[in-house]
């Protein structure tokens, strides 16, 4: 190759790739390329640090199982999620609610639920949560789905520490005529990512806490609207300036009182929130930022 040797590298590799029939996959893949190659480029990448990536995205991919996703959980922390979900709601967020990561820990099959039931089975309920599903222009939205799901009082999601057929503190609900929800659960305590994993060992090399602060996952549909996938977050967490994932972003921040007019729970403190959802969008996919795509046997309905 004539000239730099490095930049004839690059050049070959995009003309390897110039016939690729799929345009996407052409775009993205000649972007990678040139990025990749830019990055080695920029830090004097040497072989050793070559190897020691490869060997560390190997053991990304081995540390994953039915009930972890180790790369997700690497895309998490490295910000890469969020900035896909954030380009997903790019010119939607005055029209419905800021949403947010799905989460490694999502999972179908939650037991449907009346409304005021609580999702928690093992514990006793101490937090009502209530609101409506809206529409962009504050309509209500009939009969609504809302999945839910978060960790416990110990900061441990049921996947984490119980057999995996023992659901907890996930459930699936209806709305109302009128878009009104209600339900009761346990407040969510923040956690640590999974440190065990060779993202842990990164978290920790770069002096992180590896903490998310405390918040419910909500996963809200109907027909004829954007699928929203987003979470609230408690505003008294330490942590909730500083998510290790970068989740919180935009997404809604609520603090639980005690005495709402409105909540049909009234012994308990509650969170109040109301949902807008977007009109659909033709041919559009999903927005899913999370958890294995393999296990997402449908949406929720």
């Amino acid at each position: 190759m004539e000239g730099d040797p490095e930049q004839g590298v690059t050049a070959a590799a995009l003309r390897q790739m110039a016939e690729t029939a799929d345009p996407r996959l052409r775009r993205v893949m000649e972007s990678a390329v040139r990025h990749l190659h830019d990055w080695a480029r920029e830090v004097s990448l040497t072989p050793e640090e070559w190897l020691f990536g490869i060997r560390f995205l190997t053991a990304v991919g081995q540390g994953c199982t039915e009930a972890r996703q180790e790369f997700i959980l690497l895309s998490d922390v490295l910000g890469l999620s969020s900035v896909v979900n954030a380009l997903h709601d790019d010119g939607l967020r005055e029209a419905a609610t800021e949403s947010s990561l799905l989460g490694p820990f999502f999972r179908e099959g939650a037991l449907a639920l009346e409304l005021g039931d609580s999702i928690a089975r093992h514990d006793a309920a101490d937090l009502a949560v209530f609101g409506r599903v809206l529409d962009a222009e504050g309509n209500p939205v009939p009969h609504a789905a809302l999945q839910v799901w978060q960790t416990g009082a110990e900061g441990l999601y049921d996947l984490q520490h119980r057999d995996l057929a023992d659901m907890d503190l996930r459930g699936c609900f209806r709305a109302d005529a009128e878009g009104r929800y209600h339900f009761r659960t346990v407040r969510p305590l923040g956690y640590a990512i999974p440190m065990d994993g060779p993202v842990g060992a990164l978290v920790h090399a770069q002096g992180r806490h590896g903490m998310r602060p405390a918040h419910i996952h909500f996963l809200v549909g109907a027909p004829g609207y954007r699928e929203l996938v987003t979470a609230l977050y408690l505003a008294d967490d330490p942590h909730i300036g500083s998510d290790t994932v970068f989740g919180v972003s935009d997404a809604p921040v609520v603090r639980p009182e005690a005495g709402l007019a409105d909540s049909l729970h009234p012994g308990l403190p509650a969170i109040g929130y109301d949902f807008r959802l977007a009109p659909a969008t033709e041919g559009e996919t999903g927005g899913r930022v999370g958890a294995d795509p393999s296990r997402l046997l449908a949406p929720v309905s």
